[in-house]
């Protein structure tokens, strides 16, 4: 397998524009759909190096100039979910999975991770969390994040969001929102206690235990099709900015590997305390914009149940998980603050994405 991957250069590297990210993305998908990839890398070389070369300048625009360009760190976010996305089944052509396990595509995705998870973490003080009491540490946050007090965010999204800006907050969710609880399903396997036993009570209610009809991402469809909105999973791909995408990947990541087990625990308490606060702000616009109930009924069913599954993961996932692993439980802790860092993030990219929308439709005079 030929391939520079891993071996990043160290040298200035010419900047990308937004065609340029555009066109190696292309190239990637490409590659993607050919059958046996990692054997016939040789007969594809000059679109290997080509994806490479934008691959590595992008990693130095994105984690390694300051700030970061935007343009960098969406192109490497849907490089990443193409990849990562091969671990769900969207029944679809079988042939899609063809590189499911292709070495090259593992490089591809290890060489990303490398670089971005340095980046996220230096924005975390890890030795403060962990010379925390991890289990004091994490009832307070829990306690403030039911009820936070309202971001500029979602003061806007309550008072201000017109009904198209409302359609393109739905647009941008169904990315989550019609694959809810996928990436949950995959940290369920293995040796039965009563943390395991909880995590697949809140799969459960996320599944709607096993009825179509009453699966959160039908609600959430239903809402879609009120709008006369395209409810196919992806539908709305190319809406979704890069700070929602790397809550996704970051997702990915920490189920698929075990290591990171406290860290998605973590990641999933904050994510289930604080969503009916985030809901409460949808529901409040729905109603203010007088939408009909099929209109808002899934942010009323997250409601009521993410205001128990908080609790669960709290007093039976992880607080346990802090006992049972004392010298490891400062993960937890890190999982929590990632997500919630991460989340805000999505919610400002998110506003600021509505806002663009309604002044397309409503320019300013």
């Amino acid at each position: 397998m030929q391939s520079n991957l891993l071996r990043l250069p160290n040298l200035e590297v010419e900047a990308r524009s937004a065609n340029d990210y555009y066109q190696a993305e292309q190239v990637f998908l490409e590659l993607l759909a050919i059958d046996d990839l990692d054997n016939q890398l040789h007969q594809v070389s000059a679109k290997v190096k080509e994806f490479e070369q934008t691959l590595f300048a992008a990693i130095v625009a994105a984690y390694q100039n300051g700030n970061g360009d935007n343009r960098a760190h969406l192109f490497l976010q849907r490089i990443l979910y193409w990849i990562n996305r091969l671990k769900l089944f969207w029944y679809d052509d079988l042939r899609h999975y063809t590189n499911e396990r292709s070495l090259y595509l593992s490089c591809c995705r290890n060489q990303i991770e490398l670089a971005w998870q340095a980046w996220e973490l230096a924005q975390i003080d890890v030795p403060a969390l962990q010379k925390l009491d991890v289990k004091q540490a994490l009832i307070a946050r829990a306690t403030a994040d039911l009820n936070p007090p309202l971001s500029p965010e979602s003061r806007y999204i309550r008072e201000q969001m017109s009904e198209i800006g409302y359609r393109h907050l739905l647009a941008i969710a169904s990315f989550d929102g019609l694959v809810e609880g996928s990436r949950l399903s995959r940290i369920l396997g293995g040796t039965a206690n009563e943390v395991q036993c909880t995590l697949v009570r809140v799969f459960l209610e996320e599944y709607g235990n096993g009825r179509l009809s009453r699966k959160h991402s039908t609600f959430f469809a239903q809402m879609l099709t009120e709008f006369e909105m395209n409810t196919e999973p992806e539908g709305y791909f190319d809406l979704v900015p890069w700070e929602v995408l790397a809550c996704a990947n970051q997702n990915f990541l920490t189920t698929e590997r075990k290591r990171y087990f406290l860290r998605y625990s973590g990641a999933l308490t904050y994510f289930e305390v604080a969503g009916p606060a985030a809901y409460k702000n949808y529901l409040a616009a729905a109603q203010r914009l007088k939408l009909s109930d099929a209109a808002m009924g899934y942010w009323e069913l997250h409601i009521r149940e993410d205001e128990r599954h908080g609790q669960w993961m709290l007093d039976s996932v992880a607080l346990p998980l802090a006992e049972q692993y004392p010298h490891d439980a400062w993960e937890l802790l890190l999982g929590y603050d990632q997500e919630k860092l991460m989340g805000d993030r999505a919610a400002c990219a998110v506003v600021k994405s509505i806002r663009a929308a309604e002044q397309a439709t409503f320019p300013t005079k």
